[in-house]
């Protein structure tokens, strides 16, 4: 009787013990102080470009956003995911109309531009403070290279904004960029602009809103591609010379 009323008095005071010790792990997941989380900013048109404080992007003055999480890194994509899947376009698309370069020459814009050349076009204002200095230094160093290659390509440059941007701005433009020969800057009548564009698929209410992309041609084939015109240099140059090596 002795025996059993000790055992009770000894299982009794062990589980009165555990109880009243805390299990270690809840104690260490409720005291264990949160970890500030430091917040990153970066550049929607160049995501490489990070900073710990708010503020604009020095490479094309956009407003930099705060990363939610830090991102997982990606492989940089190929020339070919750079490029648009499925893009439907053709020669008979592009109007002949009458525009001018930024040496204030009348041309028909399909027979003196683009009929029987390998093209790349990009979209661009003088007075942008924001992508288009970015696209066209992007253009001229795709030039250079292009020349390294006597690859044979021409470069436009078409205004979006051709009620200010008369040829001797753009030849201004063209200056400051140091474009050399078989690179055009292209403008016009408002009116024949503006259906240029729409036709090119880069039609644009707001000046401020015009496209990125760069369309790139290849006439002799009727070979038709576009990509991302604020991408490296390299892969532009190879987007463009694939699509110039087409049949």
């Amino acid at each position: 009787m002795l025996h059993k009323a000790f055992l009770a008095v000894l299982i009794l005071a062990v589980a009165t013990f555990a109880f009243s010790m805390p299990a270690s792990g809840v104690v260490a997941a409720q005291t264990k102080p949160k970890q500030k989380q430091s917040v990153t900013y970066s550049c929607p048109m160049h995501p490489d470009f990070k900073s710990k404080k708010p503020g604009r992007c020095p490479k094309c003055g956009m407003t930099l956003r705060p990363d939610t999480a830090a991102p997982t890194p990606q492989p940089s994509p190929s020339p070919a995911e750079s490029a648009t899947d499925n893009y439907s376009f053709s020669s008979l698309q592009i109007p002949n109309v009458k525009v001018y370069d930024q040496n204030g020459r009348a041309l028909d814009f399909y027979s003196d531009l683009i009929k029987g050349h390998n093209v790349a076009i990009n979209f661009i204002f003088t007075t942008c403070t924001t992508i288009c200095p970015v696209l066209s230094a992007t253009f001229r160093r795709v030039q250079l290279e292009l020349e390294k290659s006597q690859s044979d390509v021409k470069l436009i440059s078409i205004s979006v904004d051709p009620t200010v941007d008369t040829p001797e701005r753009l030849r201004d433009f063209a200056e400051k960029f140091k474009a050399g020969p078989g690179w055009t800057f292209v403008t016009g009548d408002k009116t024949e602009i503006d259906s240029l564009l729409q036709r090119l698929g880069a039609g644009v209410g707001n000046k401020n809103d015009h496209t990125s992309m760069v369309l790139i041609g290849n006439d002799p084939a009727d070979v038709w591609t576009r990509t991302y015109g604020l991408s490296s240099p390299t892969v532009l140059i190879k987007v463009i010379t694939d699509t110039a090596s087409r049949q």
